[in-house]
């Protein structure tokens, strides 16, 4: 589970402003940082599936708004992907 303050932290990392929460990149930051934490906990727990299925989900969400970022703003979709290290 995300902790408060990584989540601040990758809101912080992406926002427009200091009220949003909601606009793709950062939806895609917060999805990462989640993302990694689950990465971490199935290396130390091969057999938590249900984890693994919760991971699944969460990549292809974040797949479909890179997508839906890439198609709408591009020079968005490149800041994001380059900030956040993500394979494109």
């Amino acid at each position: 589970m995300i902790t408060k303050s990584n989540k601040a932290k990758a809101i912080e990392t992406l926002s427009r402003d200091k009220n949003d929460v909601g606009s793709p990149e950062v939806q895609v930051s917060i999805l990462t940082a989640r993302i990694n934490e689950i990465t971490n906990h199935l290396k130390s727990n091969k057999h938590d599936f249900m984890a693994q299925r919760g991971l699944m989900q969460m990549v292809g969400k974040r797949k479909k708004l890179l997508k839906y970022l890439e198609k709408t703003n591009f020079t968005t979709y490149k800041n994001t992907v380059n900030k956040l290290g993500l394979r494109k």
